[in-house]
């Protein structure tokens, strides 16, 4: 008895000591906030070869469990020890994903970055005659109001002064000294955009230390996976420990699904858009398809972002086609979000559109363009921690989970638990 009292007593002052600690903590980071996120930052710099490594292997280990599996099913057939199939399948496995990873980055540079190149060196050439011909289109719009089209002519003159300027000081230089040589060209783009930023030995070390990390980390994940679990079982009682191990799988099944299921949706939204500017006969193809593709990453906003500089490009040339543009892509996103998406990416969330909304604009102010990619798995996730939590409280007060019946709700007997609803007049 004496002993149960103990243990009862260590737990609530362990308890309170670990809340104490974590209020005194929280207090701290919020005074010394800038020196938290210069820490924060110095740590992110030092680790970024691993960040590249454990996305890398997250985004290929669908890939290297298939093989493995495959390739060591294959191999028991003919090899005795299974210890030694299943290494032999891991290094094929390891193998194989790194071949698709190198052979998914290399064709998509190969295939776009010429083509971008191109497109980019077509709108600055162009660009004094396209802006001179929807500055003649505009003022032939408004032939009868001389007054409105004075002003538009002097605002457009303005703008497109700074849009010359802007592009001779930041896109030309750029594009200056790109030779033939396509190995060349990248070199020149990549040394170009890294020097703003940071030195390019720098991003090739964090690129290339990347790769042997994500050869390290496919391998050894599931020996990770199994020391965390040991851990968590460990430190944690059963109950709770079964309960953190559930809510890390829903983690990962949420984020998995959500990532994989949108970069490959994007894919196949890049494909569709190049497929139908080129059926159109639209300018600009490989630029305003890549940029479609890569900005529908970002749920709900993501088909805003990149319609807008596609269709001014567009607009350049043929203000017409630019229309055409705009109604393409319009029906081509409700084809995404009523057909496509939800093929692909089903309810991996599970929270509403004003939940998506709320989340890519809290993640994406606190985090920029990777919170916005991040924000909706990570509201699904927080969201559905918070409503266990709500619901095992009512389940402790034997009171429904079900939302449904808290609609209309006046108040709740104490006695019987009687849900009392309004009365309407």
């Amino acid at each position: 008895m004496k002993n149960r009292k103990f243990t009862t007593y260590l737990y609530w002052g362990i308890t309170a000591f670990l809340v104490i600690s974590a209020c005194i903590l929280l207090v701290f980071v919020m005074i010394h906030m800038e020196k938290v996120k210069r820490l924060a930052g110095f740590l992110t710099e030092i680790l970024m070869p691993v960040i590249y490594g454990g996305v890398l292997a997250y985004l290929l280990t669908p890939i290297y469990n298939r093989v493995a599996k495959g390739t060591e099913r294959f191999l028991k057939k003919y090899v005795k020890q299974a210890k030694r199939a299943r290494m032999l399948g891991k290094g094929t496995a390891t193998a194989v994903s790194l071949a698709v990873l190198f052979a998914v980055v290399s064709g998509l540079l190969a295939i776009l970055i010429p083509q971008l190149i191109s497109s980019i060196r077509g709108i600055i050439n162009s660009l004094p005659s396209n802006l001179n011909n929807l500055e003649q289109w505009l003022l032939h719009l408004l032939d009868d109001n001389p007054e409105l089209a004075s002003e538009v002519t002097a605002l457009f003159n303005a703008t497109g002064l700074e849009l010359q300027g802007w592009i001779n000081q930041n896109i030309v230089p750029s594009l200056s000294n790109l030779n033939e040589n396509f190995l060349q060209n990248l070199w020149d783009v990549v040394s170009t955009v890294s020097s703003s930023v940071m030195d390019v030995v720098t991003v090739l070390k964090n690129v290339f230390i990347g790769v042997i990390v994500t050869a390290y980390m496919l391998n050894i994940k599931d020996s990770f996976c199994a020391h965390g679990k040991k851990a968590v079982y460990g430190l944690l009682p059963l109950r709770f420990a079964n309960r953190f191990v559930k809510e890390v799988r829903f983690i990962h099944e949420v984020f998995g699904g959500f990532i994989i299921g949108k970069l490959l949706d994007s894919l196949i939204i890049g494909i569709l858009c190049f497929c139908g500017m080129s059926l159109m006969k639209l300018p600009y193809v490989m630029l305003v398809s890549v940029i479609v593709g890569v900005t529908n990453v970002i749920p709900f906003f993501g088909p805003f972002i990149g319609a807008i500089p596609s269709a001014f490009f567009i607009l350049l040339v043929n203000p017409l086609q630019c229309l055409y543009f705009l109604i393409f892509v319009l029906l081509l996103q409700q084809f995404d979000g009523n057909i496509l998406g939800p093929k692909i990416l089903g309810d991996s969330t599970g929270i509403s559109s004003f939940g998506v909304l709320f989340s890519i604009l809290l993640f994406g102010g606190l985090f920029g363009f990777v919170g916005m990619i991040i924000g909706v798995p990570t509201f699904a996730v927080l969201y559905n921690l918070g409503k266990d939590g709500v619901e095992h409280f009512l389940r402790k007060k034997d009171l429904s989970c079900n939302t449904e019946d808290y609609a209309e709700l006046d108040y709740i007997e104490n006695d019987q638990k009687t849900y009392v609803r309004k009365q309407e007049d």
